[in-house]
């Protein structure tokens, strides 16, 4: 690879460490000071649960996982807004895409990925913004298990599974609204060492 493709990829890694710096702007209607909800904490987690439900949906699981991940990359530079925030700010998320993907390799196929995204036409599309719905119900059961009341007002009904394409991401979204956080270490604990 030549120094200017390596300078350009380095430069492009650095922004992305910049993911563990941006605060999900939720927060400011929950109330809420979590440094651990950042940008970068809500990528992985969201690339996973994609994952999972591209294999149970039985669609491409690679391109829901890049999807996953390529989903805020824009954030880096323009911060996050909030449902709120959306309503009076204009991203220029596609130049702002571009202008971090094109110097890069493969930058046509992530771009091409990032755009079919944004559309959501495929079922990868639409199960990788499940992947990303899905994971903002996990956050708020966390939130709410803390005793954060404005997190439990929004878990209430099915405003967030109406949103939901995949019968999977629907079916944990209404289990996970039922279950403790905490409760998948129920039976891991124990006071003897091994």
């Amino acid at each position: 690879m030549k120094s200017d493709k390596i300078k350009k990829l380095t430069y492009f890694f650095f922004e992305l460490g910049t993911l563990r710096k941006v605060i999900r702007s939720h927060q400011q209607y929950f109330f809420t000071n979590d440094l651990t909800d950042n940008i970068s904490s809500h990528s992985f987690r969201t690339a996973l649960i994609g994952y999972f439900l591209a294999k149970e949906e039985k669609v491409d699981s690679n391109k829901v996982i890049k999807m996953c991940l390529l989903h805020d990359l824009e954030e880096s530079r323009s911060g996050d807004q909030n449902w709120v925030n959306k309503k009076y700010v204009k991203v220029f998320e596609e130049e702002i895409r571009k202008e971090q993907l094109l110097s890069l390799a493969d930058s046509q196929e992530l771009l091409k990925l990032s755009q079919e995204y944004s559309e959501r036409k495929t079922k990868e599309a639409k199960i990788a913004k499940d992947a990303d719905l899905l994971d903002q119900i996990f956050i708020l059961c966390e939130y709410r298990w803390q005793g954060n009341k404005e997190a439990a007002w929004w878990l209430e009904g099915e405003e967030q599974e109406k949103l939901m394409f995949s019968k999977t991401a629907k079916r944990i979204a209404k289990l996970a609204k039922k279950q403790r956080p905490s409760e998948w270490w129920d039976n891991l604990w124990t006071n003897k060492r091994r």
